[in-house]
């Protein structure tokens, strides 16, 4: 099983609040919704393709409460939440025991292990979307495949990169690129082992 990240991200890689603030989730964090004045037809298609093509999803314990309230209840609306209720999901967390949405399995304990015997025996793609904590662990454990940041150009200057000051290096591949008109880039890379320095 490939697992594939898919995240917006700004130019100065904060990937939280794309879509508006939410107090629970982010307390104190005032530039949510830097996405929304951005994104057009064609980079909302694009997106919800990435959505709509993966065999399950992979989510933070966080992401997932969000998700689950949000989209959980948006299941019929030919979108994103259609997307993400009629795929199976996996959550990330030693806390929860019923998740509470259809199609949804936990994983506790040791989820580094699971999910590497589960690239091993298994087929198709775990798309990871949100969950930024998650997307560094897994990366950091050299369990990411693909990469796939949809950056917006914008710059909000405060909150949570996707990565951190320190932290492993790597080499990419970039597979695929497209730009939209509203300056959204899209990119694709492939993971690869460390990098090469001069």
């Amino acid at each position: 099983m490939k697992i594939t990240v898919s995240l917006q991200v700004t130019l100065d890689g904060v990937a939280k609040a794309n879509g508006g603030n939410n107090e629970v989730v982010d307390p104190g964090f005032t530039r949510g919704g830097w996405a929304l004045p951005l994104g057009d037809a064609e980079s909302t298609r694009s997106i919800l393709e990435t959505w709509r093509r993966p065999d399950a999803f992979l989510l933070g314990r966080k992401t997932f409460d969000m998700f689950s309230a949000y989209w959980g209840v948006r299941a019929d609306d030919g979108g994103f939440g259609e997307a993400i209720c009629s795929t199976p999901k996996y959550v990330a967390s030693n806390t929860l025991v019923d998740p509470g949405w259809g199609h949804t399995t936990v994983i506790s304990g040791d989820v580094v292990a699971q999910l590497r015997e589960m690239k091993a025996q298994q087929s198709g793609e775990l798309l990871v979307v949100g969950s930024v904590q998650l997307v560094r662990h897994l990366l950091e454990s050299k369990l990411v495949d693909e990469l796939n940041l949809v950056q917006f150009p914008v710059i909000v200057g405060e909150g949570e990169r996707l990565f951190p000051h320190d932290g492993s290096d790597f080499g990419l591949e970039l597979l695929e690129a497209q730009v939209f008109g509203t300056g959204v880039i899209d990119l694709t890379y492939r993971v690869l082992g460390p990098p090469e320095y001069a």
